[in-house]
């Protein structure tokens, strides 16, 4: 009877350990959601009380505010910023401990939100940590270049690899929106986005020559190991007319030239070129 009632005692024991867990990353996660909301009223507080309470309340908003400084700081390095940050403890004993993490944000303009479970087990003084149940989903018309490497991603559960690839996908898409939108503010007579800046197509047409136009496919391509490697492509289209007087196969080479060009000048001076040629 005594083993039976130390045993219940022992579980007692356990779940008051996971419930202090468990309130220790609500409050976290709270501060991630509501941190700008939390200070202001700390900062409420401590305008209407005096003394030892006062101390205490500008202590508490100098911690809020260096959590906010190293959470800008992480944002900046990374380029990732989390809105949502849940953390459920699901089973905490002496050499194991099991959560279940939410987390939901943003890399420039891609939406994600990954949800996966961690397992760490003391063996020792070696903890092995293994993560399992991991889910990914991202949205945004750049994801028809990410999803394979999303779903290889969920079959290793490599959630490091994940983020690290996300950031530099984000970057690449960047740049090919910044670019796709510069050219078409600079030469809206000749450019058109059919699908909008963040999608990979680009046209060019000429505004004296109809039937004529240059299409860029501007495709970023991620490997299952994580590397990011842009793609330009460019096809051109005339009329059969037109064809039979290009005497220097311009149409029959076009694509590549332009790979030429983009070894010699770049991605912009490339597409820059090309569209001062349909002006003329």
């Amino acid at each position: 009877m005594e083993q039976k009632y130390e045993e219940e005692i022992q579980m007692l024991q356990q779940e008051i350990e996971m419930l202090k867990t468990e309130r220790e990353e609500s409050l976290r996660s709270i501060f991630i959601q509501n941190g700008d909301r939390l200070q202001q009223e700390l900062k409420s507080v401590c305008e209407d009380r005096v003394g030892g309470g006062t101390q205490k309340h500008t202590k508490l908003i100098m911690e809020i505010r260096e959590l906010e400084k190293d959470l800008r700081r992480q944002t900046e390095i990374n380029g990732i910023a989390l809105k949502e940050c849940f953390v459920k403890t699901l089973h905490k004993s002496k050499n194991k401990l099991v959560q279940q993490l939410r987390l939901a944000g943003h890399c420039n303009v891609l939406l994600f939100q990954v949800e996966f479970a961690v397992t760490e087990i003391q063996e020792g003084d070696t903890l092995l940590r293994r993560v399992t149940e991991l889910n990914i989903v991202v949205d945004g018309a750049e994801f028809k270049d990410f999803s394979s490497f999303v779903s290889s991603v969920e079959d290793t559960k490599d959630v490091l690899l994940f983020f690290r690839t996300l950031r530099m996908f984000s970057e690449r898409c960047k740049e090919r929106r910044e670019t796709f939108q510069h050219f078409q503010e600079k030469y809206p007579d000749v450019v058109s986005l059919p699908e909008g800046s963040r999608s990979e197509l680009m046209i060019i047409q000429s505004p004296k020559l109809p039937g004529i136009s240059m299409t860029i496919f501007w495709k970023i391509d991620v490997s299952k190991e994580g590397v990011v490697k842009p793609s330009l492509e460019l096809l051109l289209k005339m009329p059969d007319q037109a064809r039979e007087m290009d005497t220097k196969k311009v149409m029959e080479n076009g694509s590549e030239y332009f790979e030429s060009l983009l070894r010699i000048l770049g991605v912009e001076a490339s597409i820059e070129g090309l569209i001062r040629s349909m002006r003329l």
